[in-house]
């Protein structure tokens, strides 16, 4: 979703925003807006590019809302009922298909997809999603389904715990970190985030400067609990499927295991179809790839960094159907 920062405006009432939407004008402009299109942000988040998208939208205009974050979908819902154009769904990236078909969509025009976890949910203690504020150990983007944080700290294996912090996280002191959070969960449950925060800082021998020893592995059992990568892989296809003929897919990714599924899934669908090389079939007889890849990646400014540091790490892909 949308690293983001914004006000305190709470589900249902007032937005009350002063929200700084990462890659706002780049990822909008990518999406080639036709008025009388129709679009899908698949992370609403608290409708930074959804208000922008509507704005370059004619009365004939459709945009299309997800995010698996019942919070998002009730701060949106202001902006739904004043606005027809705009329809708000409850669902995560895997639905996308299932929520288009729903609602009699066949294509699109483009699709927008905002990964990652956003400023309210990260701000937000009772989420659980940072260690710098004392809170239940929830972290789920959707909490209204699935197992907590806490609850798979609980019960996985040491082998387990080692391969998400290693795998996810990129920690390297992930074989010491699962030993210490199984060690201390032999003395009582793993309850808060400043529990699980001590844990791992007593396990994580050096640390980048500047950068919290329980960063990686908050990052890799997030990313486990929400199957975020999982999701992503799942999305993508599905959005490739529902566009139009020269619509367009935008992805914003913030950390280098989501843009590298993106890269590649990118890269392969831009390609025609990769036949054994003795295979006797000329090229001009391949069918086409289904993508091309417009542009270059587009990274936020340095001006964007200096107002929003947590945009820094942020990357923006398009690609056209073709």
């Amino acid at each position: 979703m949308q690293s983001r920062q914004w006000g305190r405006g709470r589900g249902g009432g007032s937005l009350n925003v002063q929200h700084r939407t990462v890659l706002l004008e780049e990822a909008v402009d990518a999406l080639a807006i036709k008025p009388g299109g129709v679009y899908v942000d698949a992370t609403f988040g608290r409708g930074g590019h959804a208000r922008r998208i509507l704005e370059r939208l004619d009365e004939h205009g459709r945009l299309i809302a997800l995010d698996r974050d019942l919070a998002a979908i009730e701060a949106g819902r202001t902006i739904e009922a004043a606005d027809s154009r705009l329809t708000l769904v409850h669902a995560a990236f895997s639905g996308l298909a299932a929520a288009l078909g729903a609602r009699g969509v066949e294509r699109v025009d483009g699709v927008l997809l905002d990964l990652g976890v956003s400023s309210p949910q990260l701000d937000e203690a009772a989420r659980g999603f940072s260690f710098r504020l004392d809170a239940p150990l929830d972290m789920r983007m959707d909490t209204t389904r699935g197992q907590t944080a806490a609850e798979w700290l609980a019960q996985a294996s040491r082998q387990q715990l080692a391969e998400v912090i290693k795998n996810y996280g990129e920690e390297r002191f992930a074989n010491a970190v699962a030993k210490a959070v199984v060690a201390a969960r032999a003395g009582g449950a793993i309850a808060t985030t400043r529990q699980l925060a001590e844990i791992v800082a007593s396990a994580v021998r050096t640390r980048e400067q500047g950068q919290h020893p329980a960063t990686r592995s908050f990052q890799a059992i997030r990313i486990h609990v929400n199957q975020e990568l999982a999701e992503l892989s799942l999305v993508l296809p599905q959005a490739v499927e529902a566009l139009n003929p020269g619509g367009r897919l935008a992805v914003i990714s913030f950390h280098s295991l989501e843009d590298r599924i993106v890269k590649r899934f990118l890269r392969d669908e831009s390609r025609p179809p990769q036949l054994p090389s003795r295979l006797p079939v000329r090229a001009a007889d391949l069918p086409p790839p289904r993508l091309k890849l417009v542009g270059k990646p587009v990274n936020p400014s340095a001006a964007e960094v200096a107002a929003n540091p947590r945009a820094r790490s942020a990357v923006l892909r398009v690609a056209e159907r073709n």
